[in-house]
């Protein structure tokens, strides 16, 4: 395949399969017929654009020929007749281009402009357990492999394929239906929705498995639509909070790796390169999140990121003020990462034998069995410590963990610093 058409198909995966998945589903209600029609197109694509060239609008092609790929389908099917008859009487014809005309009418009905933010709240319907809302969403939306997804969740691959499965089977079986809900019912769907925002860039900022650790389709994705959230709902602190957090992570972006795709630490990274407007506009959004009553966990986060992003070297980074943040964080999300991150703060705060004493705490625990960054930070305290035999060993711990290659290249060349045989 030449060039052009390769990054034509990429850019077009990463901007518009989420889009076209979006408007199948809005139109013919079948969540797995639309994911598979949204790919038959892109396969469809793959064959003829070297032959044929580029479309002027890719997005409306692909949208298109998925319409009909599902139109095919439903016909062989004695069940989509219905489906069919349905789609014949109504005016919902197939976009000009994604997201115009179709979006343009949900959006007078529902008061949001963008399907793939009106699935989102269909994935979040309350009937759903909580993280199964997040995980259909991550699926379906995101276009997350089970894989990845499980690991965000720290599961296994089979356990979190049986929770995507029972969700759709209940969404088909419940008649929830595709829609954002009236303002009232607004508060109930958004912890689900900045649940599913956050995994989402998440995992665009630190992937959870493959070649890329950063994957900018993804942060950039969760960015827009967490300011489409933020319009819907003006007045929520966590909402502000959360675009708040993932502005000001975004801002390190072109500082976190180097030429050779390699990881570099925060105290590592050339501040010059980070993006100082993304950063004067999530410290902005953090002052007024925090007036709107009292912090939750994204403002939470996104006032420890604001400590990093603010400080002008990283000598400069009030620690103390960030142990005293994750102190409240780790009151509303005890979590054991949470717990971790509050270990590393306390050994940068008040050294790293501080900070050991906790994470071998959570080693005894159990709790983060299999998370690579536990003994990623403990490998990191003993090196600190100058116990390079020990450190040694938990990067080896790592290093067997660890899902990327960026991180797997960062933890081999740590342990060759340490030049233990």
């Amino acid at each position: 395949m030449s060039g052009p058409v390769d990054e034509a198909l990429v850019t077009a995966f990463h901007r518009d399969r989420a889009q076209i998945v979006a408007t199948l589903i809005g139109i013919t209600g079948d969540w797995d017929l639309a994911e598979e029609c949204a790919q038959d197109a892109f396969a469809l694509a793959l064959e003829r654009w070297p032959r044929d060239g580029v479309p002027d609008r890719p997005g409306a092609w692909l949208t298109t020929t998925a319409r009909n790929r599902a139109i095919d389908r439903l016909r062989r099917d004695a069940v989509g007749a219905a489906k069919l008859r349905e789609l014949a009487t109504t005016s919902r014809g197939v976009p000009a281009d994604v997201g115009d005309s179709r979006d343009a009418e949900e959006a007078e009905v529902s008061g949001v402009p963008d399907g793939r933010l009106r699935l989102i709240f269909t994935c979040c319907h309350p009937a759903l357990a909580l993280e199964a809302r997040v995980a259909l969403t991550l699926r379906t939306l995101a276009g997350l492999t089970t894989s990845e997804i499980a690991r965000a969740f720290l599961v296994s691959e089979p356990t979190m394929a049986q929770r995507l499965v029972r969700a759709q089977r209940k969404i088909r079986n419940a008649g929830i239906p595709y829609r954002v809900p009236p303002a009232h019912l607004l508060e109930e769907r958004t912890a689900g929705v900045l649940g599913v925002l956050y995994l989402l860039f998440n995992e665009g900022y630190a992937a959870t498995g493959g070649a890329d650790l950063v994957r900018q389709g993804l942060t950039a994705e969760a960015v827009r639509l967490a300011r489409l959230q933020a319009r819907l709902l003006p007045h929520d602190g966590e909402v502000a909070g959360l675009l708040a957090l993932m502005l000001l992570h975004d801002a390190r972006r072109a500082a976190r790796l180097d030429g050779a795709g390699d990881l570099v630490t925060l105290e590592e990274q050339d501040r010059t390169l980070w993006d100082a407007a993304a950063i004067a506009e999530g410290v902005e959004l953090l002052k007024t999140a925090l007036r709107r009553g009292q912090p939750g966990p994204y403002r939470l986060q996104a006032a420890i990121v604001a400590c990093h992003a603010t400080a002008a070297d990283a000598s400069d980074t009030d620690w103390e003020q960030v142990v005293g943040l994750y102190e409240h964080l780790a009151a509303l999300l005890p979590s054991p990462v949470v717990r971790l991150n509050r270990a590393v703060a306390i050994a940068m705060a008040r050294g790293p034998a501080a900070g050991l004493e906790l994470v071998d705490e959570l080693y005894a625990s159990g709790a983060l069995a299999g998370y690579h960054l536990l003994p990623a930070a403990r490998a990191d305290l003993l090196r600190r410590l100058e116990r390079g035999a020990e450190a040694a060993v938990s990067y080896r711990q790592a290093l067997h963990l660890a899902t990327t290659d960026s991180e797997r290249r960062f933890l081999s060349r740590r342990l060759a610093e340490l030049g233990v045989g």
